[in-house]
């Protein structure tokens, strides 16, 4: 703050803010905070008081700045409007600007494919969450796009890949395939094939090659193993 800044303040504070002893025992307002409230008023009403902005730093070098003054990037000012004025006109101003780009990506948008994962009950209330994990991928060398999900019903050990060319003309070899995390982490064949089995928690890309996944036991038991596994998407 400059020394004029805080002179502004001091001055403001002794004119509005003097104790008034004979006010304290009425009801309603002590100070005149008018110039204060005018700003926070919903109202496109010009300003009762508005500022004085002689010697501002930022209104002078604006002024004095070629290729500032007449800038589109700069919102406009507006000395004799309140703040939520000038919030009606910003957010204006930001609609019209997403307006455009949201015409334009949503008629680039179409169905590529569809696949029908799993089905539910026709009731709404009773529908449980069934998709879970999905993560995506993006394969910049092969231009391949991947998604990676999980089905909670009947399949908890398994996790979907699924696989689309970033041009959807072009088709993709095993579009869409599941992966089954069963009892190949025994450390013994000597183990039975029902001792172990595992579902998976969470599941990532680790780069275009590896899937990185973070398995658990299902077995309800007290110290249930925890494991992360990298797995060659080959």
């Amino acid at each position: 703050m400059t020394q004029k800044d805080i002179t502004f303040v001091a001055d403001f504070l002794t004119e509005h803010f003097n104790e008034a002893p004979e006010l304290y025992n009425r009801k309603g307002k002590y100070f005149n905070v008018e110039r204060v409230g005018q700003y926070l008023k919903d109202e496109d009403d010009d300003l009762v008081s508005p500022p004085n902005t002689e010697g501002n730093q930022w209104f002078n070098f604006l002024k004095n700045s070629t290729h500032l003054k007449e800038s589109p990037l700069l919102f406009p000012y507006y000395p004799e409007k309140s703040l939520h004025f000038v919030k009606r006109q910003m957010e204006g101003v930001i609609d019209q600007c997403l307006q455009k780009p949201a015409d334009v990506i949503g008629k680039s948008v179409h169905q590529a494919v569809c696949m029908s994962l799993y089905k539910t009950s026709q009731s709404e209330d009773s529908t449980p969450q069934l998709f879970k994990l999905p993560f995506l991928w993006n394969d910049k060398t092969s231009n391949i796009h991947y998604v990676l999900f999980t089905i909670l019903e009947n399949s908890i050990s398994k996790i979907y890949i699924l696989r689309r060319h970033t041009d959807t003309s072009r088709s993709v070899s095993n579009g869409i395939l599941a992966l089954e995390f069963g009892n190949f982490l025994n450390n013994s064949i000597s183990e039975s094939s029902d001792s172990r089995s595992y579902s998976c928690l969470d599941a990532h890309f680790y780069d275009d090659e590896t899937v990185t996944v973070v398995l658990k036991e299902s077995v309800e038991q007290e110290g249930k193993e925890r494991i992360l596994a990298q797995l060659p998407l080959s």
